[in-house]
């Protein structure tokens, strides 16, 4: 099993969707696929619409991504979070490390005020 991950720049950010679950399996091969999208100043959307499930692993995927965020002043925002998602990372206080957003388009829109 494998999470799908797709981006697309839309003006100064990149948008990311993920499609699966994020698991022991699949977290590994996750984070090197994000990784390279935070860099210096970089403003990312990381659209989990199409995320069914986070284990302890993926969110450690997420921590790594979040710290590599601060370590170069990117700014990555979470949209789409399931009810499931939602309540892990509530549960574990992993929703205070990112900006939460309800959806692309909304976030896109803000974005580019």
């Amino acid at each position: 099993m494998t999470v799908k991950v797709t981006s697309r720049s839309e003006g100064d950010t990149t948008v990311i969707a993920l499609d699966g679950e994020i698991n022991s399996t699949t977290s590994g091969g996750l984070q090197a696929q994000l990784l390279p999208f935070i860099r210096q100043g970089a403003e990312v959307l990381v659209d989990l619409t199409r995320v069914s499930y986070v284990s302890s692993a993926g969110l450690r995927t997420l921590l790594i991504v979040h710290r590599r965020a601060q370590q170069v002043d990117a700014r990555i925002t979470l949209v789409g979070l399931s009810e499931e998602v939602t309540f892990v990372m509530s549960a574990t206080g992993f929703l205070d490390f990112f900006r939460i957003g309800e959806d692309v388009d909304s976030e896109l829109e803000r974005a580019a005020r």
